[in-house]
């Protein structure tokens, strides 16, 4: 081979190299902005519902897979809560798995730090990928806060050869990362929004907004000389529902309970759950014999029909009221102590109802 030729042969292999390494940027290119474009969209995610669905049903789209899961450890039932609150409980999202620990899930949540990518086992990966029944690989990226594992994203496919322990995760680590600060970020968005004067759970207000609703009210009632009556209503025996059934069967019950007071208090009344099982109900304007009327609507109503439970089984709860009134005066300028007073009467109402047998209505002593 005559030296032009030499030259015109390593002009060839250069053109070719140089044309593999220009392929190789622009796959470069494609994979990093399909990455980038992959957080942007978790970034733009307003709410808990529409991050989940992204996680979910985006990143199986994205990365072109068979199943998608997503599993978020939430033992104060926090994300539960939240989800429920926007309208959406976690049940109805058919791939996103929250549970109270991580442990025992899958052998990799020991240690999972980095991205695990390998052969898909049914006997390891099943609880954390339910109806993934014909995956051969997975993709499992940790989702953490602070150092503390939260739970996965779990990218099945049903090629075996597409999630190996040979290849790069840099891409995966990283969406591991933006998906996390887009979880802590939505649900604290989540939380700031509803925690002033909603609860989370019921979705009715809380104790916080009960407070200053009664003092206006009762400024109210001063000034047009007019009485407020409180219903304190506390559920039978719930407690026996959480030993039975477990939080979540409590949590059900909580939220029917408040949809059935609901349907039978007027616009114009102040309901709020008071904390635990007690809900709390100011009637402005109201005399004690309509207030009792009300209330054993209320007791009918929440007794009348068994109460579906998570599980697929039901219970029938009954719950006890008591009622108390006040008419404030002219002279009565401490409006917040005067507002403690009729809430403890309003309690001891109910808690005459509750020595009494449960299940009934009790008016203040005279």
């Amino acid at each position: 081979m005559t030296s032009k030729e030499e030259l015109a042969a390593q002009l060839e292999a250069t053109r070719r190299q140089l044309d593999d390494l220009t392929t190789e940027v622009a796959r470069n290119d494609e994979i990093m902005r399909r990455a980038q474009g992959r957080e942007l969209r978790l970034l733009q995610a307003e709410n808990l519902d529409d991050l989940i669905r992204t996680l979910i049903d985006g990143l199986r789209v994205s990365y072109g897979v068979e199943y998608v899961s997503v599993v978020l450890c939430d033992p104060d039932h926090d994300i539960r809560h939240l989800l429920l609150a926007n309208g959406t409980p976690a049940e109805e999202f058919q791939d996103l798995l929250v549970v109270e620990s991580v442990s025992g899930l899958a052998p990799q949540y020991i240690a999972l730090q980095q991205p695990w990518l390998g052969t898909f086992a049914a006997c390891d990966h099943q609880l954390i990928c339910p109806r993934a029944s014909d995956a051969k690989s997975i993709a499992m990226i940790p989702l953490s806060h602070r150092g503390k594992l939260l739970g996965s994203i779990n990218l099945c496919s049903n090629d075996p050869l597409r999630f190996t322990r040979v290849h790069a995760s840099d891409f995966l680590a990283h969406l591991g990362i933006i998906a996390s600060f887009c979880i802590e970020n939505v649900i604290n968005r989540a939380r700031l929004m509803r925690s002033g004067f909603t609860d989370v759970l019921t979705g009715w207000h809380n104790r916080r907004y009960l407070t200053v609703r009664l003092n206006e009210e009762l400024a109210r009632a001063r000034r047009d000389k007019s009485r407020l009556v409180c219903l304190m209503l506390d559920v039978d025996h719930f407690k026996q529902v959480n030993d039975t059934w477990g939080h979540a069967a409590g949590d059900a019950v909580l939220r029917e309970l408040a949809a059935r007071i609901e349907s039978q208090v007027r616009a114009s009344d102040v309901a709020a759950r008071y904390g635990g099982e007690e809900f709390v109900v100011l009637l402005p304007a109201t005399d004690v014999s309509s207030a009792a009327k009300l209330a054993e609507r209320i007791r009918k109503k929440i007794a009348e029909s068994a109460m579906a439970l998570p599980n697929g089984e039901s219970v029938t709860i009954t719950a006890s009221i008591g009622i108390a009134e006040v008419s404030p005066r002219d002279d009565d300028k401490d409006l917040k102590t005067l507002g403690d007073s009729l809430i403890a009467r309003a309690d001891v109402a109910l808690y005459a109802a509750k020595s009494a047998g449960r299940d009934r209505v009790e008016v203040e002593a005279a």
